[in-house]
């Protein structure tokens, strides 16, 4: 086995050690089933074996499209193992969804549950049979090795032209940095994965915690939120990582029954930003130790916000994490005062070089190394980074950028609001006028809520009108589609 600091280094590989030098530890967890870094290490070393023995090279791109399991785990390492590339799909898609990714990214199989395989690409049924197969192939063999594609990093969503970077073994390594020294997460910690596999932020934090040696406990959804905070208890999780959706559920439930997350040495959110009332809510209300990760499926992590730095700049995503640069700039890619609201872009060791078969993409979004995730932000004089929404969801009315973000923070702050959401509504008179989304949690007028943004916003940034509804249109990841919102307005 080649040392640990070989920059061409299979992750995989660490399960082995992990497998001789702490062999009956608990790796990963599911209910009433674990295995032990030994019988991971098996695992995945007949499964890599199978897939070779199936006919899967070095270099080869395999779909994942497994719901939540230990088997989904053992299969991301089996992957790599094999030196083929990690192609994940989401199993809750719908079959043409399935077949559009699969189409663009080629994948020689994907592996599915039994019963799940659809037409346009060989499928490979991960049931009783698989297993059985699995268990009888060679796990001692030379395995491929040298620091080739991991993973694909699919943007969230799944409209439009898939988009996805190729991240080798060594960045995803660089990424894992990140999480030990900004986030919390180590060789002596129990991460409780409570989101989709399928979903970047809940992967990575899985294959970091495996690759430290600590212990990962599935907790996959649908649950409630006292369900969760039970088995936080049951196995005794230190760190977990949920989106602002899920968060914004435990707030609305019953603050007695979440006792244990109280105790959790970390709790991460990340994916969509939250509101500076929402993060003292959450660290008051569901645990203390709360940190805000601002981060991109291309990338990895850009900014961490602590609680103690919450306390003095709520409304900022926090400091560039470990070994990254940010800096703001304009349109023509010249760094722009602090203070200055301007596109972000970033650059270090975790970015990866472009998107995969997509140079048109790749061309917008990376350039002379740095990565343009698609925000607008500016920097404090103290280097505190703070969000002003997203480039293509800027609004101009008449001339004036107007960032959703601001409007949705002020919505979002009133006890009536569960969530909020403004995009722009076409005007042949201002170009664009506001127009916000709103779900509620309790009885409230849209004429008084209009009254609670004109005390607080400028009148150019008052919504024009502003819709209740029920529920907003999310992707799988949870984030709000508001091309689709703007679908609904008439031009006016």
């Amino acid at each position: 086995m080649k040392a640990t600091n070989d920059p061409a280094r299979n992750i995989a590989e660490q399960l082995a050690l992990h497998a001789k030098q702490r062999p009956t530890k608990p790796a990963v967890t599911h209910g009433q089933v674990t295995l032990t870094y030994a019988e991971l290490d098996l695992a995945v070393r007949q499964r890599a074996a199978c897939l070779q023995d199936l006919g899967v090279k070095p270099d080869c791109v395999v779909g994942i499209a497994l719901q939540d399991s230990i088997e989904y785990v053992i299969m991301l390492f089996a992957v790599a193992r094999a030196g083929a590339i990690i192609l994940p799909l989401d199993c809750r898609w719908k079959e043409f969804e399935k077949q559009r990714v699969a189409s663009h990214f080629e994948p020689v199989a994907v592996m599915v549950d039994p019963g799940a395989a659809f037409e346009g690409v060989r499928c490979i049924e991960v049931g009783p049979e698989w297993t059985a197969t699995a268990v009888l192939s060679n796990p001692d063999r030379e395995f491929p090795d040298g620091d080739r594609g991991l993973a694909m990093s699919l943007s969230s969503g799944t409209t439009g032209r898939p988009k996805g970077p190729l991240v080798s073994h060594q960045k995803f390594l660089n990424r894992f940095w990140t999480h030990w020294v900004d986030l919390g997460f180590g060789s002596r910690e129990t991460y409780i994965n409570a989101t989709p596999m399928y979903f970047g932020g809940g992967r990575a934090f899985t294959m970091s915690t495996l690759y430290a040696g600590g212990t990962v406990v599935l907790f996959p959804p649908p649950y409630d939120p006292a369900a969760l905070a039970a088995e936080v208890e049951r196995t005794g999780s230190t760190v977990m990582f949920l989106v602002p959706t899920l968060l914004r559920r435990l707030l609305s439930w019953d603050q007695t029954s979440l006792a244990p997350l109280k105790r959790l040495n970390t709790l991460v959110s990340s994916g969509s930003p939250l509101t500076a009332l929402e993060r003292v809510q959450i660290r008051e209300n569901i645990c203390p130790n709360f940190i805000e990760y601002y981060s991109s499926t291309e990338g990895g992590g850009v900014s961490v916000l602590s609680p103690d730095d919450q306390k003095h700049f709520g409304d900022s995503v926090g400091r560039p994490v470990f070994g990254v640069e940010v800096q703001i700039v304009d349109d023509d890619h010249v760094v722009q005062a602090l203070g200055t609201v301007g596109r972000i872009r970033y650059r270090g060791p975790a970015v990866a070089d472009g998107f995969y078969r997509d140079a048109e993409s790749s061309v917008e979004a990376f350039k002379d190394g740095w990565f343009y995730p698609g925000d607008l932000g500016n920097f404090n004089e103290e280097g505190f980074l703070f969000l002003k929404g997203r480039s293509k969801d800027m609004i101009i009315r008449g001339g004036i950028n107007i960032y959703p973000v601001e409007i949705e923070a002020t919505l979002l702050n009133h006890e009536a609001v569960a969530d909020a959401a403004v995009v722009g509504w076409p005007s042949k008179e201002f170009d664009e006028e506001v127009a916000a989304f709103v779900i509620l949690n309790k009885s409230i007028d849209a004429e008084e809520l209009k009254l609670v943004c004109k005390a607080k916003l400028a009148p150019y940034k008052v919504p024009r009108q502003i819709f209740l509804v029920e529920e907003l249109p999310r992707n799988s990841l949870g984030k709000v589609l508001k091309p689709e919102l703007v679908k609904r307005l008439q031009p006016l």
